[in-house]
C-alpha cells in the first residue's frame, strides 16, 4: 500500500514523542545514575542508553551513525559508557526506565484494548522495515520484543525512527551535506534557533567553517539565512528522507494508517502534556514542506 509522503511524516511526528520519553524522562535519569553515570546533564545516558543496542561500539561508529553530534562529544561519552557498566545492562536499564515512565505517564490507559490495538498496528510497521543498509534500526530490530502493549508500542516507535534517522543520513549525504552543515542549514531554514543546535558541541570556529562552505554553495545568506536554493535544497533532504522512510507504513492499508494515527494521539498528548520534552529541537519536527 502507498501511502502520502504528508502521511509518512505525519507518523514519524506522532511516534517520535514516544521514543524520545526514553531521553527525557526522570525514571531514564534514574537508572542511568543507578548505573553509574553522571546526570547533571542528560547526555550520558542519552549516548549509553541509544548507542547500547549496537553492544560496546566505539566512538569513531557512534560518530559516524548519530552523525550530527561533534565527534569529540561522542568520544567523550562514548568511552566513559563502556568503562562504567556493560551495554547489556544499559539494555535492562532502558528497558526498566522505560517501562516506569510509560507506566505513571499513560496510566489506566496502559492496560486499555486501544493501546493493544496502537500497539500491534505500529509493530506490523516496524516487524516490516527493511534494515538493509540500516545499521540503527538493525540493532534495535535484533532485540526482544516485550509482550506489554506500551512496551511494544516504545519498540516499534524506535525501530521506525531510527530506520527513518538512518535514511535521513543518506539523504543528508546524496545532498553533499555534512555533519556540521546539516545543523547549520536546518537552523538557517528555521527549524530552531542556533542555540538549540549548539547541544551538539560543535566549536565557534567549525560552526563558521560550516557556515563558509554554504555560503559559497549559494545555500546561505551572510546574514546566516538561508537562500532559496538553501531552502530548496531543505525541502529536497526532508521529500527524500520522507520517500527513504516510506516502506514500512506499505505493511499498513490506508484505514490501518488512519487508525493507528488516530490512536496515537490520546498516549501522545499525554507524553506531551506531561511536559517532559523540549518546546524545540534539533529534529524541525513542526516545519513544514511542499511535498508534504
Amino acid at each position: 500500500m502507498t501511502h502520502s509522503l504528508g502521511t509518512i511524516r505525519q507518523m514519524w511526528q506522532l511516534l517520535e514523542p514516544v521514543h524520545a520519553t526514553l531521553y527525557y524522562a526522570p525514571e531514564a535519569f534514574e537508572q542511568a545514575a543507578a548505573l553509574g553515570y553522571a546526570t547533571d546533564e542528560r547526555w550520558p545516558g542519552y549516548f549509553a542508553y541509544r548507542a547500547a543496542p549496537l553492544g560496546p561500539v566505539g566512538p569513531r561508529l557512534v560518530s559516524a551513525l548519530f552523525y550530527s553530534f561533534s565527534p569529540r562529544m561522542v568520544e567523550r561519552h562514548t568511552v566513559t559508557a563502556w568503562d562504567t557498566t556493560t551495554a547489556e545492562r544499559v539494555l535492562a536499564a532502558r528497558g526498566t526506565a522505560v517501562d516506569r515512565a510509560l507506566r505513571k505517564l499513560l496510566g489506566d490507559r496502559v492496560d486499555s484494548t486501544d493501546l493493544r490495538e496502537t500497539a500491534e498496528l505500529a509493530r506490523r510497521a516496524a516487524e516490516s522495515a527493511s534494515t538493509a543498509g540500516r545499521p540503527m534500526a538493525a540493532a534495535n530490530a535484533a532485540l526482544s520484543w516485550s509482550e506489554e502493549p506500551h512496551m511494544v508500542l516504545w519498540q516499534a516507535a524506535t525501530i521506525l525512527r531510527e530506520h527513518r534517522g538512518d535514511g535521513h543520513i543518506v539523504a543528508l549525504q546524496a545532498h553533499g551535506i555534512g555533519p556540521t552543515e546539516a545543523l547549520v542549514s536546518h537552523a538557517a531554514a528555521g527549524a530552531a534557533p542556533e542555540e538549540v543546535f549548539s547541544s551538539r558541541q560543535w566549536t565557534d570556529e567549525e560552526w563558521a567553517i560550516a557556515r563558509e562552505r554554504l555560503l559559497s554553495r549559494g545555500l546561505l545568506e551572510a546574514d546566516g539565512g538561508a537562500t532559496e536554493e538553501g531552502l530548496r535544497i531543505r525541502a529536497s533532504i526532508e521529500k527524500l528522507t520522507d520517500e527513504l522512510a516510506a516502506a514500512p507504513w506499505a505493511a499498513l492499508t490506508a484505514d490501518e494508517v488512519d487508525r493507528l494515527a488516530e490512536l496515537l494521539v490520546p498516549p501522545v498528548l499525554d507524553i506531551v502534556g506531561a511536559g517532559l520534552l523540549p518546546m524545540q529541537s534539533t529534529l524541525g519536527i513542526g516545519m513544514k514542506y511542499d511535498h508534504a
